[in-house]
């Protein structure tokens, strides 16, 4: 009877019969002197024995190059992954690595790497110094830039080890994340900077409109025609005002107004440009014209306003204008890299906080003596419904009528009006404000508003405007960020009746909306308030749609200039 095993370490075996005698290899002699050393035994007690240590020969022959080489891949692989030969004593022969042992190694490299350095704003921060020798030290003489970066050097190493792994992701990681929130900042600059543009198209119309009106008689005729000049002082018709150089959108507005008007025939518009864009402005209305309502172009330089009127206003103007340099100035200084929101900045700084015209608003009273209750729109909202309402509203003696909160949801959520309170516009660290503001009122909208002007009179409003800007010329320019409204939050404090969200929803100009969808849909007037113009390739196309429908492409000039949708 015959056996081949073949195993290293084992020789060839081979066991005769009942009678024969065993004939072992080299590697088999002691089993042939133990069973010379029994030859008072029987054949049967010899059988018995080879049946006994046959099955253990050829399971050892096995089993040994087996262990072999499972300790020696365990031993390579515990030199990786533990700090001692004694940490890995508990690893299990035939499951891999414990998964506890192993968890907690990776726990202690990344607590280790987490708490080495600092937060490590730049590329080489948190890269771990101190009690970690020379696996720290090694970890950050080079950190990996991208997911290759980190798999080719750990791959490259020697030994590499967790602790290695562990600092060399976190240097990766941080300097990322830096790379991101920069970007990001600057993001938002250009953003904001794009909004400060003319586009060509808009450029280009108030040309043509001007070229129109000096060889077009009819773009020069009178506005409002002779028949309907009584109608600019009648308290009997329904007076909306604009203040506004942009032609396109001052169309937009009208004609969203009148558009969605039960009685268009009562209202009167009343346009307030300045002087270089009166022709342009006039021209539009006058070849466009519009036979069911009425409309008053007239520029600054038309306006016979007393020397005191035209004093204040040259100091009002030079006062914001120091607001806006200091504010900018700061802004400069500021590291873009620090962590911080420069939106809020940003937005002060754009270049309507130092428009004539966008603070004129506060000399309502002046421009319109004869008028006793007008309705307020800003060039950038569109007008969805009837605004006949606003007319026959109570403001229970106030002075103005504006919403306060226009947020979709609970209006008692403290969402109600993000980023729209009083302390996001008022400096509440100096001692001129915070004893006797509230720090998180909600600001009323600026775009859509109701004024009794009459009313305005009686409490001297732009008495109390000015004032306070000499208060904050004096006080270093800090009291509030640059804009029209935050001085007229202050202004107006206690002379605001608080009317119904629906009418005003604003900051559509600010990110894509959140709002609901029904809520869009039912609001009386949108406002695209922020530096997303509709009328800029920043707009959010989500929402351009609710003005650009009431844009007439078909309009010649609007064709010649390319204005698109």
């Amino acid at each position: 009877m015959r056996f081949y095993i073949s195993a290293n370490g084992v020789k060839k075996l081979t066991i005769g019969g009942c009678g024969d005698s065993a004939v072992v290899g080299s590697g088999g002699k002691w089993l042939v002197e133990a069973m010379k050393g029994k030859g008072s035994s029987t054949a049967q007690n010899r059988r018995l024995s080879y049946r006994t240590f046959l099955p253990a020969v050829l399971f050892l022959g096995i089993l040994l190059p087996f262990l072999f080489l499972r300790i020696a891949f365990l031993v390579l692989e515990s030199a990786t992954l533990c700090s001692s030969s004694l940490d890995c004593i508990g690893w299990r022969f035939f499951g891999g690595g414990d998964p506890s042992l192993l968890r907690s190694e990776l726990t202690r490299a990344l607590t280790e790497a987490k708490d080495a350095g600092g937060s490590g704003s730049g590329s080489e921060g948190g890269t771990g110094t101190g009690t970690e020798g020379s696996s720290s030290s090694s970890s950050s003489s080079s950190n990996p830039t991208s997911f290759n970066d980190l798999v080719r050097d750990v791959m490259a190493s020697n030994r590499p080890d967790l602790r290695a792994f562990a600092f060399k992701t976190k240097a990766m990681l941080l300097k990322m994340e830096h790379n991101v929130q920069l970007a990001r900042r600057h993001a938002s600059i250009f953003w904001h900077l794009a909004s400060h543009g003319v586009p060509k198209s808009l450029h280009c119309l108030c040309l043509k409109l001007a070229e129109e009106y000096a060889v077009n008689a009819m773009a020069r005729s009178r506005l409002p025609p002779p028949e309907f000049v009584s109608r600019l002082a009648d308290p009997s018709f329904h007076h909306l005002v604009l203040l506004t150089d942009n032609v396109l959108a001052a169309s937009v507005v009208i004609s969203s107004t009148i558009t969605n008007s039960a009685n268009p025939e009562k209202l009167v518009f009343h346009v307030v440009t300045d002087k270089k864009t009166y022709t342009p402005m006039h021209a539009w209305f006058a070849i466009n014209s519009i036979k069911s309502a009425v409309i008053e172009v007239k520029g600054l330089h038309q306006f016979d306003w007393s020397h005191k009127v035209n004093v204040a206003v040259k100091e009002m103007l030079e006062i914001h204008n120091m607001i806006w340099s200091h504010h900018y100035k700061n802004f400069k200084k500021e590291d873009l890299d620090f962590e911080g929101d420069h939106e809020k900045q940003l937005g002060a700084l754009r270049s309507s906080s130092v428009s004539l015209l966008n603070h004129l608003r506060i000399y309502l009273p002046e421009l319109f003596p004869e008028l006793d209750k007008i309705v307020f729109l800003d060039d950038d909202v569109v007008v969805q419904h009837d605004l006949s309402p606003l007319w026959q509203l109570d403001l229970n003696g106030k002075v103005l009528g504006a919403v306060s909160n226009s947020w979709c949801g609970d209006a008692e959520k403290d969402d109600r009006c993000p980023n729209r309170m009083y302390k996001d516009y008022l400096n509440f660290s100096n001692p001129e404000i915070l004893p006797k503001f509230n720090y998180d009122q909600c600001g009323w909208l600026y775009g859509m508003n109701v004024f009794d002007l009459h009313a305005w009179r009686e409490a001297n409003i732009t008495a109390t405007y000015h004032y306070w800007l000499r208060r904050n010329l004096n006080s270093g320019l800090a009291l509030w960020l640059p804009g029209a409204l935050p001085p007229a939050l202050i202004a107006f404090e206690g002379h605001v009746h608080p009317i119904d969200p629906s009418w005003h929803v604003a900051q559509l100009g600010y990110q894509p909306p959140a709002f609901c969808r029904d809520t869009l849909e039912a609001a009386r007037v949108i406002h695209f308030s922020g530096p997303a113009k509709p009328w800029l390739e920043i707009g959010f196309h989500e929402v351009r749609g609710l003005w650009t429908r009431h844009v007439n492409f078909s309009n010649e000039f609007i064709k010649k200039c390319r204005i698109m949708g």
